[in-house]
């Protein structure tokens, strides 16, 4: 059920937040609804959420936990200068 809510904003924020929303092809209600959703949507976790762009950057390989980084770099320059 919508209902009506009555904000006092800077006037330059609501132009820019007007011209996010007609970026996005949404209202700018919604897009205050979607921002207050997320922020107040309770977690299922105590762990914090991974952005959309850090999961987007993920390359699915996990790295060991007994790796010896130096060793792996120092192989890595010497075929790269061999």
């Amino acid at each position: 059920m919508d209902t009506k809510l009555t904000l006092k904003l800077n006037k330059n924020i609501i132009e820019k937040a007007k011209q996010y929303a007609s970026d996005k092809k949404i209202s700018l209600s919604r897009l205050i609804e979607f921002y207050l959703q997320s922020i107040t949507a309770e977690s299922e976790s105590d762990d914090f959420e991974i952005s959309p762009y850090v999961k987007s950057i993920s390359s699915g390989k996990s790295i060991p936990a007994d790796i010896d980084y130096k060793k792996e770099y120092s192989e890595h320059l010497m075929k790269k200068y061999k």
